[in-house]
């Protein structure tokens, strides 16, 4: 993931592309037009064209990516496609995920030291570290879970989240249990990306658009829909199940 630091094209393709574009343009006229010495101007009409060209191609390099990423999330169908991707795809992916959360998403990390934290997320008001393992058959430790900690204190933020594709020791969902902590194993995030997936003919609502899950009561991770087998009543269930067992009522 790129890191603080970058400059220029490479940072500028870390931004929202329409700030891209915005910037570059707002740039160039500043520069072109906005100095009241119209010799000084014409000298600078090299840079400031230097400038839009900087902006508009990062902008464009955020644009590509934006679109990649929507891809491949919506591409995803198990565990096994979510196995098969590089690491970088691997937290790209839980970027966008959150990011279609209502999050806004930074991913270049804090760098250096801090190199274990891949994901900054931002919403409410609240900020929190993300560090993805694209582990499947190894589980992560207490070992990890405490570095993320302490990291948290450190930088001050809100909470931490831990995605996994697999599964997390004993003593790890110990030492998570009761402080602003949320590992997410390999089926919650299934179960998250399916639910901020574009929605398809098959399972769109009357307007297309995908249902709104309520955060868990007990954990305030997403929520999926489920159904009671006896009654077949729907029901929302929170996507750590069995770790978390919060619910609430399904209001149509």
């Amino acid at each position: 993931m790129k890191r603080r630091g970058s400059k220029g094209v490479p940072w500028i393709a870390t931004l929202p592309w329409p700030v891209g574009l915005i910037a570059g343009l707002v740039g160039f006229l500043t520069i072109r037009y906005g100095l009241s010495d119209g010799q000084l101007s014409k000298a600078f009409a090299p840079f400031a064209w230097a400038v839009l060209a900087m902006c508009w191609l990062g902008a464009l390099a955020s644009f590509i990516s934006s679109a990649k990423r929507k891809q491949l999330l919506d591409a995803q169908t198990g565990l096994d496609s979510l196995g098969a991707m590089t690491w970088k795809q691997f937290e790209a992916l839980v970027g966008e995920a959150f990011r279609r959360r209502g999050y806004n998403v930074e991913e270049n990390g804090l760098g250096g030291a801090d190199g274990g934290v891949d994901l900054i997320l931002c919403k409410d008001g609240r900020r929190e570290l993300v560090q993805c393992k694209q582990w499947r058959s190894q589980q992560v430790g207490v070992a990890v879970v405490r570095e993320m900690w302490g990291l948290a204190s450190h930088h001050r933020v809100d909470g931490i989240k831990i995605v996994s594709l697999g599964d997390y020791t004993d003593d790890a969902a110990a030492f998570a249990k009761g402080k602003p902590i949320e590992l997410i194993n390999g089926t919650a995030l299934l179960d998250l990306i399916t639910q901020v997936q574009a929605p398809s003919l098959e399972r769109g609502t009357m307007a297309n658009e995908p249902t709104l899950s309520p955060s868990c009561p007990l954990c305030q991770g997403p929520m999926v829909e489920r159904r009671n087998r006896a009654t077949q009543s729907r029901f929302w269930g929170c996507s750590a199940y069995p770790k978390c067992r919060g619910t609430r009522p399904f209001e149509e």
